[in-house]
């Protein structure tokens, strides 16, 4: 925690690489200098003293409540960065196999995947719960003593806990809560929430479990049949069993917990379900949703072509596609996109839209989309969007429209190329992508259960980004090409860091657009490397300048 190189990199992340460097706290300061920099590195110590929070209000998706965020002043900001670089290491080694949420080196599609292994082979009941406002009802003493540090550490934390908030020029006491929005706030929720999984594998151990002739399973077996049927995300989570009366148990065993850190469920977003019987789900409706993705286990019929290792039918099927929301949420984005672009040209237009859908695509690239023909239907609702744009710029003359915007591309699908018809600008091949574009695959490997980013192990991290499925195909063939490096320190790439492609040698100084001219670096690599280039295009102007001179 007196590291000057962990100052300085706590101080680079808050004020170069995070997205909200301009959001400033209750003092106003924000986008630092570089000497500014330095000079707050230099003045970063544990005081066991904290500034209040200015409240800001964000709207929750899909909902008219809204979502409280505490914004701490820069320095409090570099402070927290320093302490959770020196802790996040130790507890990252501690915590337990099936927490995914807001942790280094874990996604949502790896707590799907979890979820896709508990319950392919046999249907369940599921506890689908949530916990109510878990960052603002989270006791102070109980998650200081969990943490278990003492002296200055220790008071810096509970100076942060109750520092207060600054809401409309009215300052308000903090008594329970993590603020939301500190840079310690998601570490210090998943600390609050850790032994939850160890509490309930105890819990397994005392079930009676029998087998099917109803004598009682002993030793491995039990434990077999106890492991991973708890995956948390955050406040969110699963708990998944053959029999309803151990999910009933289990739920009582989860509200004891809770309460023990001033935490309940919250009844609205609280349901048990079953993976393929609707009639034994609470509200008639089989399957659950989980961050986004809607999960139900199906029969197989005879002469389904689906075997088991064994070669035997296995009599049911898992489905893992996105929600009835998250179709309507992503179209309605599209809609919203193409109807502020009226104004703007096909181009704008194309700029604008690929990246949310391949965004979308890259999200539910591990679902079972494809099989359902969910991508399919998005590309048809949004053809009738781009039909009644193009119509309008058209004067309502459809074959005109069509002759004008859609035209003949060819475009690289499982190594083929191939000529389709896709709207695309005609001079320059720029083409909207389509939903189909992006291929799915259910077998996705997920992140192994006590694996760390701390671990060392740097060349499986480096490996594992470049196969993540929400990383673009050209930052994951760098990420290979450089072998997890970035080429302007020489230092790792590692999970969290924010990556950005960059051109080895400038457009403007007649850098071509191909594979081989680029590469990847880090944010703030690449704001150096930037400003190295903008030095040589002005240097290259000059000279350009000075030649012509003399030549006239």
């Amino acid at each position: 925690m007196r590291s000057w190189y962990n100052r300085l990199l706590a101080v680079r992340r808050v004020t170069q690489d995070n997205r909200g460097k301009k959001t400033a706290g209750v003092d106003g300061v924000e986008s630092l200098t570089p000497t500014a920099r330095i000079k707050l590195a230099k003045y970063l110590k544990i005081k066991g003293k904290s500034k209040a929070t200015r409240r800001v209000w964000i709207p929750k998706p899909g909902k008219d409540e809204k979502r409280p965020l505490g914004i701490p002043t820069m320095h409090e900001r570099a402070l927290q960065g320093v302490i959770k670089n020196a802790i996040e290491p130790e507890w990252e080694a501690v915590f337990e196999p099936n927490s995914y949420g807001f942790r280094p080196g874990r996604a949502c599609q790896d707590a799907i995947q979890q979820i896709r292994l508990s319950i392919e082979k046999k249907p369940k009941y599921v506890l689908d719960a949530d916990i109510s406002k878990c960052f603002d009802r989270i006791d102070h003493k109980a998650l200081l003593n969990k943490l278990g540090y003492s002296r200055k550490v220790r008071q810096q934390f509970k100076a942060w806990l109750k520092s207060g908030v600054i809401d409309n020029n009215t300052f308000l006491e903090t008594e329970e809560g993590t603020p939301q929005g500190g840079v310690c706030a998601p570490l210090l929720a998943n600390i609050a929430l850790h032994g939850l999984e160890n509490h309930l594998n105890e819990f397994a151990k005392t079930i009676d479990m029998r087998r099917p002739d109803g004598r009682r399973q002993e030793g491995w077996q039990m434990k077999v049949q106890s492991l991973n049927f708890f995956v948390r995300y955050a406040d969110d989570f699963v708990l998944m069993h053959r029999d309803k009366k151990v999910i009933l148990d289990g739920k009582k065993v989860i509200e004891e917990w809770l309460s023990k850190i001033g935490l309940e469920l919250k009844p609205s977003k609280t349901r048990i379900a079953h993976t393929l019987l609707p009639e034994e789900s609470e509200d008639g409706k089989a399957g659950f949703n989980f961050l986004g993705f809607h999960i139900r286990t199906y029969k197989v019929g005879y002469h389904s072509s689906i075997r088991l290792s064994t070669g035997k039918r296995p009599g049911i099927r898992t489905l893992i596609t996105p929600t009835k929301e998250a179709y309507k949420k992503h179209q309605e984005k599209l809609r919203v996109t193409i109807k502020e672009s009226n104004s703007r040209n096909q181009a704008k237009l194309i700029g604008k839209l690929n990246p949310i859908i391949r965004g979308w695509m890259n999200y539910y690239k591990i679902s079972d989309i494809s099989t359902v023909g969910g991508h399919s239907n998005q590309d048809n609702d949004l053809y009738c969007k781009l039909r009644n744009w193009s119509r309008r710029r058209c004067k309502a003359d459809w074959k005109r429209a069509y002759e004008k915007y859609w035209n003949q591309v060819t475009i690289k699908k499982n190594g083929i190329d191939k000529k389709v018809k896709r709207f695309s600008v005609r001079e320059n091949s720029l083409y909207l992508i389509s939903h189909t574009d992006t291929s799915c695959s259910t077998k996705y490997v997920k992140v192994k259960g006590n694996a760390s980013p701390y671990d060392g192990n740097l060349s499986y991290w480096a490996t594992r980004m470049g196969r993540h499925p929400e990383m673009n195909s050209l930052k994951a063939s760098l990420l290979k090409k450089q072998k997890g490096k970035c080429t302007y320190c020489g230092l790792y790439i590692r999970d969290g860091d924010i990556q950005e492609s960059d051109h080895i040698i400038a457009k403007k100084l007649n850098g071509k657009n191909v594979y081989t001219n680029y590469q990847l670096l880090h944010a703030h690599c690449h704001d150096e490397k930037t400003a190295e280039d903008i030095k040589l295009i002005k240097a290259d102007r000059s000279l350009q300048k000075t030649n012509s001179n003399t030549f006239e």
